[in-house]
């Protein structure tokens, strides 16, 4: 076990002091993209412009033969293009993998200092990211990588659910965490071959009343129980939860509902596998802005965050200001992105 002491030291000669406060930035969606494909890394610098985040992909869906292909057309991408103020993220290979050392050594040595963000898949324990964290420290060391490269886990097995606080806490580089629902329900034997979303076989029956024969089925959430688990871990450890994807494109009311519940559970942001997705993530972990300027006011009526006091009939005190400020907060962190949205909160 690494003791306290050692928690923030370098994990090698020569790598950055690890952050002791995570940066603060909007991440209402980190949108997808396939490096391997000329015609998409053509429209990067343009969709870099619209989104939060921007990852290149290069785990599931590049075919294996495409692996490579894939590796040095996100390199070429980074290289090429100023990101401005959106966050540049790789979603490497599982590390049982043949491809992710590769992955590792040749971006950090190409870009390291241009990459925020690892997403690491298939997260087990916090033995993973041990072995990621050494291998980053020891190559930001060797290439002269200044800021450190942060991780973030994606939990998509049983085992990972099961030790999901142990991940968040295992390093100063945990950035957060995201549900990968297709891989964690087949670790879990689920029987359900949708990428996210609720399920219409998945639901409670209402009571019987007397007359009526027949009675409501209501659908309910497949992944409630693991997203309030992930959220609670992140939160206590103060990292990002993150929905994660939502795979039917043709259905944007269930893909808004889905992501407006785990917006509501503490999560900061979704992933967008489709351009379409980009907008509904915009709305839904953007703050109302009647909510804003409500929350506005509770600030300025309790400038300590002490005492009570009453807006427009309804009482506020010190747990309700901590409420305010979180929506605040998070509204100017969107502000910096979003100039309309700016002028609405009042920015």
């Amino acid at each position: 076990m690494k003791l306290p002491a050692d928690f923030y030291h370098p994990l090698a000669i020569g790598a950055p002091e690890p952050l002791r406060e995570l940066p603060v930035r909007a991440e209402r969606m980190i949108h997808f993209f396939p490096p391997h494909v000329d015609k998409v890394r053509g429209k990067v610098p343009e969709i870099a412009k619209q989104v939060d985040v921007l990852l290149g992909n290069l785990e599931d869906a590049i075919p294996a033969d495409a692996k490579e292909a894939a590796r040095a057309g996100f390199i070429e991408v980074a290289q090429a293009t100023d990101f401005g103020n959106t966050g540049l993220w790789t979603r490497v290979n599982a590390l049982h993998s043949p491809w992710v050392l590769d992955d590792i050594c040749e971006i950090v040595a190409s870009i390291g200092n241009k990459l925020d963000v690892i997403m690491l898949p298939k997260v087990e324990g916090p033995w993973d990211i041990h072995y990621l964290d050494q291998l980053l420290a020891q190559l930001e060391g060797k290439h002269g990588v200044k800021k450190p490269i942060l991780i973030h886990a994606l939990l998509e097995t049983a085992q990972g659910v099961n030790n999901v606080e142990s991940i968040a806490t295992a390093s100063p580089r945990m950035h957060g965490m995201s549900l990968g629902p297709a891989d964690l329900a087949a670790s879990r034997g689920m029987k359900t071959t949708r990428v996210g979303g609720g399920h219409p076989s998945y639901g409670i029956l209402a009571d019987v009343k007397e007359g009526q024969s027949a009675r409501n089925f209501y659908q309910q959430d497949l992944w409630h129980y693991t997203f309030g688990k992930m959220v609670d871990a992140c939160q206590a450890a103060g990292i990002g939860a993150f929905y994660g994807p939502f795979g039917d494109f043709s259905d944007p009311d269930a893909c808004e509902a889905q992501f407006r519940n785990a917006f509501l559970m503490g999560c900061v942001g979704a992933w967008s596998l489709h351009p379409s997705q980009i907008d509904i993530a915009k709305r839904v972990f953007s703050p109302e802005v009647d909510e804003v300027l409500f929350a506005k006011r509770i600030l300025e009526a309790m400038p300590d965050g002490t005492g009570a006091v009453l807006l427009d009939g309804k009482m506020q005190d010190d747990a309700t200001w901590k409420q305010a400020k979180v929506i605040v907060d998070r509204a100017r962190l969107v502000a910096e992105k979003d100039p309309d949205l700016k002028a609405q909160y009042g920015f």
